[in-house]
C-alpha cells in the first residue's frame, strides 16, 4: 500500500486533532466523561484549578516515551505533537463557540463520533493521541485485536471506576459516548483492512 506523503500526514494531524477537540468540547459542555487519559483529564479538571489541556498532556507524557521505545522516534514525536494540539484546541474552543442548550445524550453521541473520527485519521497517518492508544496499537500489531475492541474494554473500566466520583446518570450517558467512539474505531481500523507502518 502506498504511504501517505509527509505533507498529507501533517494536514491529517491538524485535521484529526481539531476534530478530536470538537468532540471533547461536546463532552465538556455536558460535563460528561470518557475513557482513557481524556476521561481522566476531564474528571480531574472538574476538581482541580488546572485546565483540561494541561492535565491531558501531562497524563499522556509517559505514553509518548513508551511510543518512542516501541514504535520509533517519528511516531512518538507526531503523537506528542498531536496531543499538544488537542490540548491547545480544547482549551481555547470556548473562545470561538458556545452551547446555550445542552442535551447530554446528543453531546455524548456527537462527542464520541467526532473523537472516533479524529483518532481514526491520526491512526491512518502514523500518529495517535498517546495514552492508551499506544497500548491498543501495540496489542493490534502484536495480537491482531482491533484497536476499537481493546479501547472499549479500557474505557469502560475507567468509566466504571469514575462512579466513585460522579453521579451514576452522568456515567451511564458517558458510556454511550465511549461505545460510539469505539464502534467507529472497531469498524474502520481493522488490522487486516488498513495497514500502517509506524516507524
Amino acid at each position: 500500500m502506498e504511504k501517505h506523503s509527509r505533507k498529507e500526514d501533517w494536514i491529517a494531524i491538524l485535521t484529526g486533532t481539531f476534530i478530536v477537540a470538537q468532540g471533547i468540547f461536546f463532552l465538556q459542555s455536558a460535563q460528561l466523561l470518557t475513557g482513557g487519559t481524556t476521561g481522566l483529564a476531564l474528571l480531574l479538571s472538574q476538581f482541580l484549578p488546572i485546565s483540561f489541556g494541561m492535565l491531558y498532556f501531562a497524563a499522556n507524557t509517559p505514553f509518548y516515551l513508551l511510543a518512542w521505545r516501541r514504535f520509533g522516534k517519528r511516531f512518538a514525536m507526531s503523537s506528542a505533537i498531536s496531543g499538544a494540539l488537542v490540548s491547545i484546541f480544547a482549551d481555547n474552543m470556548h473562545h470561538v463557540v458556545s452551547v446555550d442548550h445542552v442535551n447530554t445524550v446528543y453531546c455524548a453521541i456527537a462527542g464520541g463520533l467526532l473523537m472516533g473520527l479524529g483518532m481514526l485519521i491520526l491512526f491512518r497517518h502514523r500518529s495517535s493521541l498517546g495514552g492508551f492508544n499506544v497500548l491498543c496499537l501495540f496489542i493490534q500489531e502484536r495480537f491482531g485485536i482491533s484497536v476499537g475492541k481493546t479501547q472499549l474494554a479500557i474505557d469502560c473500566t475507567i468509566l466504571l471506576a469514575s462512579c466513585f466520583f460522579v453521579a451514576p446518570p452522568i456515567i451511564l450517558v458517558s458510556i454511550i459516548g465511549a461505545v460510539v467512539l469505539n464502534i467507529v474505531l472497531a469498524m474502520n481500523h481493522k488490522p487486516t483492512r488498513y495497514v500502517v507502518t509506524y516507524g
